[in-house]
């Protein structure tokens, strides 16, 4: 049996490999996602006081350290029994509507864009954000440029630090914003709004009037169909900060909504001896493989999947071109796993006007942003919405604060056996008995999981049963002497 490998995997967060293995025939028997880094972080945040976690859990990732500051800070709610005042939960709200503008404007410029503004077979070294600027022009990229500037400077001013922030703490937030500052967030959350529609109008003309990148999307290559998951305010619209969590199934129908709090009544984790990271399914369902279908417990908790999973957008601008999504591919839900860059700056636009909304609140500038807990410390989950899916910390303490246990769901974890399936589907796909495997096919490979926007540094917390190892020794000459492995398939 031949074996094909993608090492490393390219414009993710963290590193991967792919093995694809052929038949005799030359057809695709099976393909695998492999991450061999190890974080740890569920294990060696033990011992320590829970008010920590907020800053230590920030450092999991260098790309989203906002979500898990904020799923931290949430769950120390919970923990220490306390309910932040209004104003430090819009606070809060207004900050993560920021991250999540400057962070969903990276994958789709840097990480996912490069595919379809350059082309999925371009050559490697055009097929990236230096390749994009000479596409669409300095213009442009200056645009991009500046959302991101000014996102990582309101990040510093309202969390402290552009990266890392050390602001959340248990009932509230550690300062509030001055009436100066807010009309700062402001004016610069009005320039975003633009920006997002300006992203929408490029996507449109670069991707949706190009019928080759249409009948890509649509192709059989990138669909499945699975349950969706995402968190939804009191009237089932998307929202990243807070509200119970929603999950419908591949015919749209709803199969669960409940609290953050309740989440292992309906999701549960296994392991695979060669992947570091877990794979969540649906409790209620089942785990029957790397099958989709109603009977499988499998979902997916990406930007596609809030819409699927949402009745539609908070915010006008976002909810007429949540409309005109589903009236161009026909309907809810959709299971094209390639509309999920389309979803996405969908939501970059409901994180702006949200921006904006928040900023314009008579409330947001308000001195009573928290309040002081009282109670022993005993157990809490915290929840929002990553960019890359549904993130979940839950600490146990004893009666002094100190971490007893530590569990965490992260968006890409949720995703591990979607993007599993996607990239044996899509290997099946394009790769054909006879056909010369180039460079093009494999970056096709590629896409099925890019379009994810995984962060594997943020997944990988748990060691499976077996740890996979594979050690080549070579001769002074460079030759290969002898190769060891274990549990590598």
């Amino acid at each position: 049996m031949k074996r094909i490998s993608i090492d490393p995997v390219t414009r993710l967060e963290g590193h991967g490999k792919i093995d694809i293995f052929l038949n005799e025939e030359g057809e695709v028997a099976n393909a695998y996602l492999q991450i061999p880094e190890l974080r740890g972080f569920e294990r060696f945040c033990l011992g320590r006081p829970a008010e920590e976690m907020p800053n230590i859990t920030a450092r999991i990732c260098g790309v989203c350290p906002e979500a898990h500051h904020m799923a931290a800070t949430k769950a120390l709610d919970d923990l220490f029994h306390v309910d932040p005042p209004p104003a430090a939960k819009k606070l809060r709200e207004l900050f993560y509507s920021i991250f999540f503008a400057t962070d969903h404007t990276t994958h789709f410029y840097a990480l996912g864009g490069p595919d379809f503004v350059v082309g999925p077979t371009a050559p490697p070294a055009q097929r990236n954000i230096l390749g994009v600027v000479q596409k669409v022009g300095m213009e442009i990229a200056g645009k991009v440029l500046k959302m991101r500037r000014d996102g990582h400077h309101l990040i510093e001013m309202i969390g402290g630090r552009k990266v890392h922030p050390n602001w959340g703490l248990p009932g509230g937030v550690s300062r509030g914003i001055t009436e100066e500052q807010r009309r700062e967030i402001e004016r610069l959350g009005r320039d975003a709004v633009e920006f997002a529609l300006f992203s929408l109008k490029l996507f449109e003309d670069v991707v949706l009037k190009n019928s080759d990148y249409v009948k890509l999307i649509l192709g059989d290559a990138y669909v499945h169909r699975t349950y969706n998951m995402g968190t939804v305010d009191a009237n089932n619209c998307v929202n990243f900060y807070d509200g119970k969590i929603r999950v419908v199934g591949p015919d749209g129908k709803e199969h669960a909504k409940y609290d953050a709090r309740d989440y292992r009544d309906y999701v549960a984790e296994r392991v695979e001896p060669w992947s570091y990271l877990k794979f969540p399914y649906l409790k209620k369902v089942g785990w029957k493989g790397f099958v989709d279908g109603v009977d499988s417990g499998v979902y997916k908790a990406t930007p596609l999947s809030r819409l699927n999973a949402a009745d539609g957008m908070a915010t006008p601008l976002a909810q007429a071109e949540y409309e005109r999504f589903y009236e161009t591919l026909g309907g809810k839900p959709v299971h094209h796993t390639l509309a999920t860059h389309w979803a996405r700056l969908i939501e970059l636009l409901y994180a702006t006007e949200r921006w904006v909304e928040l900023a314009n609140d008579p409330e947001i500038t308000s001195k009573e942003y928290r309040v002081v807990p009282t109670q022993k410390p005993t157990e809490g989950v915290g929840c929002v919405e990553a960019p890359r899916g549904t993130l979940t910390h839950h600490y146990v303490t004893d009666e002094r604060g100190i971490l007893t246990k530590v569990n965490l769901i992260v968006g890409t974890t949720n995703n591990n056996a979607p993007i599993s399936m996607s990239v044996k589907k899509a290997a099946q796909s394009v790769i054909r008995k006879g056909q010369q495997v180039t460079e093009g096919l494999l970056n096709m490979v590629e896409m099925a999981f890019r379009a994810y926007d995984p962060c594997f540094g943020c997944a990988t917390h748990n060691l499976p049963g077996q740890m996979p190892l594979e050690i080549t020794i070579r001769d002074p000459q460079g030759q290969v002497v002898q190769r060891l492995a274990q549990f590598v398939p």
